[in-house]
């Protein structure tokens, strides 16, 4: 063998020098990036990424009810040619992904629900604010004209701030409002208690320390402008908001009263967010409710819930084939849209992926993560022997349950 083909084979390369790059490229999974994120987060920010309610038994159970579902694949049919677009709530989207709401998304990154919204955009894919997001209604619309806008609301106390709410998210052209029903009190998240968790993060012994290991990380944060629930600052003053004071502002009286209020004043597309029963659900849509987006807060709120994605199921049975039903919680790979999908779902959402592609590498992380689930997706199609997502939303027949 010649030097100039054991050059080529051995394909020598220098590591890039860019931190960004290099994980990039090292990033094959999802859970690559993870292990990044882990070493650019303070522990008790990255706990509150990475942490569920009480025991952490729906966090760890919406991982393990996807693994539960085993692929039967259809043979010899001629997938050369896959197409992963599909639509939800009437819109095209390049793929059946959408990026959840995630609160505080600035103290993960200082380029914060901007950078996310602007990957989901890039990517042809919604993506939905928080009302607890460190970016507003307004300042987000601005920073992602071409974004497909989406807005999850909490009901508060307050009803006519609640209303306000509303009203912006109209003004400013976002096309989805989702209620999310499962926060009439806090999640217990027991490592956030332990840590003392704050936002903005705060100063502790520990939080020192973590200077000390992370500098990166907080250089970073103290050259940014200081956190604050942006779209909150007209009803709330003052900085440092412990879990407990902000979500004090939760209201346990809200009902069914309150989500026919809202459909009467959205002109938009409306969704209930939670672990929305079959029962529920077909009490939505007698209320003019388009659909549901079926989630446990990601294991953050119930602990011992059932896992959203076995409600996906008996959801789209209640509802019928036109009614819109989304599903996160758990998404890990884009083998589970696959499961997702052949159950009846239109699309999956995904949180935690993408906090830790923020985490690990910005803007980029967040496509990367939505780029490793499409590729993972179609893969997934093709070694069943499906070609669109229209398919495999009818191809129940491929799944068996382990």
């Amino acid at each position: 063998m010649k030097p100039r083909e054991i050059r080529e084979l051995i394909q020598l390369r220098p590591p890039a020098l860019d931190q960004v790059e290099r994980r990039l490229a090292a990033a094959r999974t999802v859970e690559d990036l993870h292990r990044f994120a882990r070493r650019s987060l303070p522990r008790s920010v990255l706990d509150y990424v990475d942490g569920g309610a009480d025991d952490e038994l729906s966090l760890t159970g919406n991982v393990d009810a996807f693994r539960q579902w085993r692929f039967s694949p259809r043979s010899l049919v001629d997938v050369s040619a896959p197409s992963l677009e599909g639509s939800v709530l009437g819109e095209r989207v390049a793929l059946p992904l959408g990026l959840s709401p995630t609160g505080y998304t600035r103290m993960i990154s200082p380029l914060g629900e901007p950078a996310v919204a602007r990957a989901a955009a890039a990517a042809g894919i919604p993506y939905v604010l928080s009302t607890m997001a460190t970016t507003s209604l307004e300042e987000l619309a601005r920073q992602a004209p071409d974004l497909d806008r989406w807005f999850q609301l909490y009901v508060w106390k307050d009803r006519e701030m609640a209303l306000k709410l509303v009203e912006r998210a109209a003004a400013a052209d976002y096309r989805v409002l989702e209620i999310a029903v499962d926060t009439a009190v806090s999640g217990y998240r027991v490592r956030d208690v332990r840590n003392g968790f704050t936002i903005p993060p705060s100063l502790t012994l520990g939080g020192l320390v973590d200077i000390g290991l992370r500098p990166r990380y907080w250089t970073g944060m103290l050259r940014s402008p200081s956190l604050e629930f942006a779209n909150l600052t007209d009803a709330m003053s003052g900085g440092g908001y412990t879990i407990a004071n902000i979500t004090s502002q939760f209201d346990p009286a809200v009902s069914w009263d309150d989500i026919a209020r809202i459909r009467e004043v959205w002109p938009g597309k409306l969704l209930l967010k939670g672990p929305v029963s079959a029962t529920d659900a077909v009490r939505a849509a007698s209320l003019g409710v388009d659909g549901v987006h079926l989630s446990n807060h990601g294991g953050r709120q119930l602990d011992r819930t059932v896992a959203p994605i076995d409600l996906v199921a008996p959801v789209r049975a209640a509802l019928g084939p036109d009614a819109t039903v989304l599903v996160d919680s758990g998404v890990r790979h884009g083998a589970d849209i696959a499961v997702a999908l052949a159950l009846g779902a239109d699309a999956c959402f995904v949180g935690r992926p993408y906090l830790w592609g923020l985490a690990a590498a910005g803007q980029p992380g967040v496509s990367k993560v939505i780029q490793l689930l499409a590729d993972q997706l179609k893969r997934t199609m093709q070694l069943n022997g499906v070609t669109t997502i229209e398919a495999l939303k009818s191809a129940e027949d491929l799944l068996i349950r382990r």
